[in-house]
C-alpha cells in the first residue's frame, strides 16, 4: 500500500523510483502496528513549535515498546501483591522505611510537582518526558531491580536474613510503596495512555486498600502533590546522585573486566560525608551493582566513624574516579586478574 501511494502521486519516474527503494529501505515490512496509546503519547511527546508535527515513526515504536514495559511492571506488582500475606496500606498510612523507599516515594512526588507546572504551562512534551523518565529509569531500572533479591527471598544482606520479623515489615512496606507507585503513575499517565492505563488499573483493584466501590480510572481524581506531600524527602534525592555514579562506575568497571556472574568486592575511597550517604545506601549498592561486599575507606576522617574500615584497598584493583574525592577500587582474585591480562595482551 506504501508503494501504491507513490505511484498514485505526481512525482517524474525517476523520483518514483528514488521514493520506492527509500521505502523499500526504511519500511521493509511496511508500517509495523503500534497502538492508539503509543501514537497519542508519541504525538504528546513533540516540542509543538508550529502548526506542524514532523513525525517520527521509530519514537512511536519506542512508545509501543513503553507500553510492554508497563504491562511487565504491572505483572511483577500482582505477583508481589499475590505473595503478600498482608494488605496493602492506604496512601495516607504508607510511610516509607529505608532510604530506598524514601527515595522511590520522593521521585514520585517530584515527577507530580514537574507535571503540574508543565500542565498549567501547556508544556504536555515536559509531562510525558518526566512520566517516561520515572517508570522506566526510576521504578523499574532502580527500585524494583533493587526490591527483587528482597521479595524472592534471594537478600545477600545477613543482617536482614536473621530477622524475620524485620523481612515482614519490609516486604510489606514495600508492597504498599510498590502498589501505590504503579496505581499513581498509571493515573498520571491515563489522560496520554487511557486505553492500557484503564486495563492495568482494574487489575490492580482487587488489592486496593480502600473500601470503595471499584470504578473507571478516567473518574478518579487526578494525582496532586499535596496529597503526597509526606513522601517529600529532598536530601534522599541529592544524596542518591552519588549512589548512581558509584553504580554507573562499577557497573562500567565489572563490563571492562569481563565479570558476568562474579560478585567481586569493591572498595570506595571517599569523603567522610560521601561515605556516609553510602553507608545509608549500602544495599542498594550491593544489590544493584552486583558485588559480594562494599569496604568504605576515608583518608582524611578526622576520628573514627562506624562501619568504615580503617585499611586502603589492596593493590593490584581496577580503579575508576567518581569525582576529585572519590574513587572506586574493583578487587579481582588473583586468577581472575591473571586471565584478564593474558586476553589483553592477546
Amino acid at each position: 500500500r506504501l508503494q501504491e501511494k507513490v505511484k498514485e502521486g505526481n512525482l517524474d519516474p525517476r523520483e518514483q523510483l528514488v521514493a520506492l527503494e527509500a521505502q523499500r529501505k526504511d519500511y521493509p515490512n511496511g508500517i509495523p502496528q503500534c497502538g492508539t496509546d503509543a501514537l497519542r503519547f508519541a504525538l504528546c511527546s513533540h516540542k509543538i513549535q508550529g502548526e506542524d508535527i514532523s513525525l517520527s515513526l521509530s519514537q512511536v515504536l519506542g512508545c509501543r515498546h513503553f507500553c510492554n514495559k508497563m504491562w511487565q511492571t504491572l505483572r511483577f506488582t500482582l505477583g508481589v501483591l499475590n505473595d503478600s500475606t498482608t494488605p496493602v496500606r492506604t496512601l495516607e498510612e504508607t510511610t516509607p522505611l529505608n532510604s530506598m523507599e524514601r527515595w522511590i516515594c520522593s521521585r514520585l512526588y517530584s515527577t507530580i510537582v514537574q507535571c503540574e507546572q508543565a500542565f498549567e504551562a501547556y508544556e504536555l512534551h515536559i509531562v510525558t518526558s518526566a512520566l517516561y523518565s520515572f517508570w522506566v529509569h526510576n521504578l523499574c531500572d532502580v527500585y524494583m531491580e533493587y526490591v527483587k533479591p528482597v521479595l524472592l527471598k534471594q537478600n545477600d544482606r545477613p543482617e536482614v536474613l536473621s530477622n524475620k520479623d524485620h523481612i515482614s515489615n519490609l516486604k510489606q512496606a514495600t508492597s504498599s510503596v510498590l502498589y501505590h507507585c504503579t496505581s499513581l503513575s498509571l493515573a498520571l499517565l491515563s489522560p496520554f495512555m487511557p486505553f492500557i492505563t484503564e486495563e492495568l488499573w482494574q487489575r490492580l483493584q482487587p488489592f486496593r486498600p480502600e473500601a470503595l466501590a471499584q470504578t473507571s480510572l478516567c473518574l478518579q481524581l487526578y494525582p496532586r502533590s499535596a496529597h503526597l506531600a509526606h513522601w517529600y524527602f529532598p536530601e534522599e534525592e541529592k544524596d542518591f546522585l552519588l549512589v548512581q555514579d558509584v553504580i554507573r562506575i562499577t557497573r562500567f568497571l565489572r563490563a571492562q573486566c569481563g565479570l558476568t556472574k562474579e560478585k567481586p568486592v569493591m572498595w570506595v575511597v571517599c569523603s567522610p560525608s560521601q561515605a556516609q550517604t553510602l553507608l545509608r545506601f549500602g544495599s542498594a549498592v550491593r544489590t544493584l551493582s552486583r558485588i559480594s561486599s562494599l569496604q568504605i575507606y576515608c583518608p582524611d576522617q578526622a576520628g573514627p566513624l562506624p562501619s568504615l574500615h580503617s585499611t586502603p584497598p589492596p593493590t593490584g584493583c581496577f580503579i575508576g574516579v567518581v569525582d576529585n574525592t572519590c574513587q572506586l577500587h574493583l578487587h579481582i582474585e588473583p586468577r581472575k586478574a591473571v586471565v584478564l591480562g593474558q586476553d589483553r595482551k592477546e
